[in-house]
């Protein structure tokens, strides 16, 4: 069963960092691609980034400079490095498994911008 478990996030004022995790099982982790979205209250889900099986990041472009992306395999974990935070990155940050055409997602975790 393929499982995956966000966390990192929480409550920061603009300008500050945070580093989500996604902890994943059930899966073979090296095989497919990973991403974050997110989703604001009253708006749709949105792609952020996206790292490929070999490691090659996109980013948004609203994120790209602020945002890393990263996988470890060993750990069987990616991360989501958020820099200089904006209020409007405010929302519930997921992640998603691509493998084979299928799709994986986590619960999410809230990140909050505050002024």
């Amino acid at each position: 069963q393929v499982q995956l478990v966000e966390s990192g996030g929480g409550l920061v004022q603009a300008g500050g960092s945070l580093r989500l995790s996604c902890a994943a099982s059930g899966l073979i982790f090296n095989a497919g691609t990973f991403s974050w979205y997110r989703q604001a209250p009253g708006k749709q889900r949105e792609w952020v980034a996206t790292i490929t099986i070999n490691g090659l990041p996109h980013y948004q472009d609203s994120v790209k400079g602020r945002f890393t992306i990263s996988r470890d395999n060993a750990k069987n974990t990616v991360y989501l490095q958020m820099a200089n935070l904006k209020p409007e990155d405010t929302a519930t940050y997921s992640c998603n498994f691509l493998y084979l055409g299928d799709n994986y997602w986590g619960q999410g975790t809230q990140v909050t911008v505050s002024l």
